[in-house]
């Protein structure tokens, strides 16, 4: 067997190989003899069966069957004893039907190679790492929350603006009925407000449900409607109120403490409040760490620049998922995915160059905290050393999931490589000021 490589540029090559009789028929005769010795043809004893009629009806079959094989097999590692770091798969080039009489074969493939190139963490323009705060404002509005949800209600008369409202939105061409309970706060409209107040049990309220909340979800669960249902819907409605209710603020004592964190973890309402600002920054920290993972990658897509062999990409496309495409849907394809493929490249790079490795321990570790931490939800808050890593156990047998956690844990350590050399400025600010700057005002 003879192996060859053509470079027809920086990006793309051929290999020709090379298959003589002697590679593979010593093999070939081994399976045609095994053949012999079982197989079933009318008129003959098994294992009496011709030499010459086995190869007549499997000889074919038998060669084409490994001379595939020993082609798959000496492709490989000829790849990577080379070392060529290839995209996608080496694709066979078209050829004339093939003598399978013939003593010698050649095969050609062609290669997409992934380009040479540079990374440049630093860059000219500093980008933003917000550490996000909980301010007073937020942390008082959480308590009122608390205090809200372990409240207790009392009954009322009338609506009044901080009311909670029981009762049924009903519309009969759209076979709407559906029993809520409402604030006024969500409301879009001061208007909607105005008819609520002073409203009584068994009053029936008429509302139109074209402008009524600002999030469309607050519609559809009102309404109890799919998405499509509720999107653009401008009907009226009406809303029976079956009861008025106030709900009273619970006492920040200790007992309430105690329901929130555990006995005794919280005896004061400083501590109350550091505990909120505390837990609140670790949540925030995810979504600072999310921000700027995004932009760091953003930025490396749009300045590192290379081409890539987008020809063969392209035509390998046709043929590599579970569909075949025809060429203008492979050319659409690609198009999607190039910035995707770029930024696997760019990463893999970073993750050599920056040694990050993601061992077995690191994934059973990381499995275990987060089992930890869910557990912790159920109010489970001390399990054994063995529940942790039975559960983490059956959880990485899971290919998938084993595989999902590992991502994780290397975009974490690649967000450390950014945090360490990026070129950062960071900005402290609030989370309603974070999301007013990175989503918008809403």
């Amino acid at each position: 067997m003879n192996i060859t490589r053509e470079n027809v540029d920086a990006l793309n090559a051929v290999v020709k190989v090379d298959i003589d009789k002697a590679d593979y028929s010593d093999k070939v005769e081994k399976i045609l003899t095994d053949y012999r010795k079982t197989a079933n043809i009318p008129g003959f004893r098994k294992g009496h069966v011709p030499m010459g009629m086995v190869k007549k009806q499997y000889g074919k079959a038998v060669l084409v069957d490994e001379v595939n094989k020993l082609l798959q097999d000496a492709l490989n590692k000829y790849l990577t004893e080379e070392k060529l770091d290839v995209l996608g798969q080496p694709l066979p080039k078209p050829q004339d039907e093939i003598n399978w009489d013939a003593d010698k074969f050649t095969f050609e493939f062609e290669l997409g190679l992934a380009p040479e190139f540079e990374v440049n963490l630093k860059s000219k323009k500093a980008i933003t790492q917000y550490n996000i705060v909980a301010d007073d404002k937020m942390i008082d509005e959480q308590i009122e929350r608390i205090q809200k949800q372990y409240g207790k209600l009392v009954s009322q008369e009338a609506v009044e603006k901080d009311s909670e409202i029981t009762g049924t939105f009903t519309n009969e061409e759209k076979e709407i009925d559906n029993k809520v309970t409402l604030t006024l706060d969500k409301f879009k409209g001061k208007a909607t407000e105005k008819q609520f107040i002073g409203a009584k049990a068994g009053d029936v309220i008429t509302l139109k449900t074209k402008g009524l909340y600002d999030d469309e979800h607050e519609l559809m669960h009102a309404l109890k409607l799919g998405h499509d249902d509720v999107h653009g819907l401008d009907i009226e409605v009406n809303f029976t109120i079956n009861e008025v209710n106030k709900r009273e603020l619970a006492d920040l004592d200790q007992e309430l403490f105690d329901k929130l964190f555990g006995k005794g973890t919280v005896t004061t309402v400083t501590e109350l409040k550091t505990k909120i600002k505390e837990d609140a920054e670790k949540q925030f920290v995810q979504q600072a760490d999310q921000k700027l993972l995004n932009d760091v990658t953003e930025y490396l897509v749009e300045n590192t620049k290379f081409d890539l062999p987008a020809e063969f990409l392209t035509k390998w496309m046709q043929t590599a998922g579970e569909k075949e495409m025809d060429a203008d849907q492979a050319k659409e394809e690609y198009e999607k995915s190039e910035k995707s493929l770029r930024y696997q490249l760019i990463e893999g790079k970073l993750i050599e160059e920056n040694n990050v490795q993601v061992t077995m321990d690191d994934i059973k570790n990381h499995a275990r905290e987060m089992i930890k931490a869910q557990m912790a939800q159920f109010g489970q808050m001390n399990p054994s050393d063995k529940e942790l890593d039975d559960i983490a156990a059956r959880v990485l047998s899971n290919q998938d999931e084993a595989r999902r956690i590992s991502e994780q844990l290397i975009s974490q350590k690649l967000l450390n490589v950014y945090k360490e050399k990026a070129n950062l400025k960071v900005k402290e600010l609030s989370y309603e000021n974070f999301v007013k700057e990175v989503y918008g005002d809403k």
